[in-house]
């Protein structure tokens, strides 16, 4: 069977072919915190529902997602199989959900705790460089990119 054909459905009505990923994650394989992350997720994706993107890797090219390498450090971006875009902690839950922590997920959807998570995770997207020792002098550097970027160059 293609995958790139059509699937006749029941009552011969044409449909696409169901995607083969829940989620394309963006993430940053120079940050030690996120490479722990992305490595228990890996051993964990059992079904293989989880594209991963270094977007740290040489050649990688931050046009083909749409958003700039800096919006790409700044905060976990991920890509759904219909081009949708989402960011954050909504990264999170579809990158848990992909590997079956779904009472996690649904934890994680409680007003309170959504709050807070979201709170948390700009905390941490702030200072994510800094504190996995990137930055020198307050200055911080993007992969593959030769111009540091400052505190006041990055834009949340």
């Amino acid at each position: 069977m293609n995958p790139h054909e059509p699937i006749l459905a029941t009552k011969g009505v044409m449909r696409d072919p169901p995607a083969n990923f829940d989620i394309e994650v963006f993430y940053d394989g120079e940050c030690p915190l996120c490479m722990r992350e992305i490595q228990m997720l890996r051993c964990r994706d059992h079904r293989r529902r989880i594209r991963f993107v270094d977007i740290a890797a040489e050649g990688f090219n931050a046009s083909s997602v749409g958003v700039t390498l800096a919006a790409l450090m700044d905060r976990i971006h991920g890509r759904l199989p219909d081009g949708t875009l989402v960011e954050g902690v909504e990264v999170f839950r579809r990158l848990y959900m992909a590997v079956g922590f779904t009472r996690l997920v649904a934890l994680t959807r409680l007003p309170g705790i959504a709050r807070l998570l979201e709170l948390a995770y700009r905390v941490f997207a702030r200072n994510r460089l800094r504190l996995t020792g990137r930055c020198v002098n307050g200055r911080c550097l993007l992969p593959t990119n030769p111009e540091p970027l400052t505190a006041d160059s990055r834009q949340r």
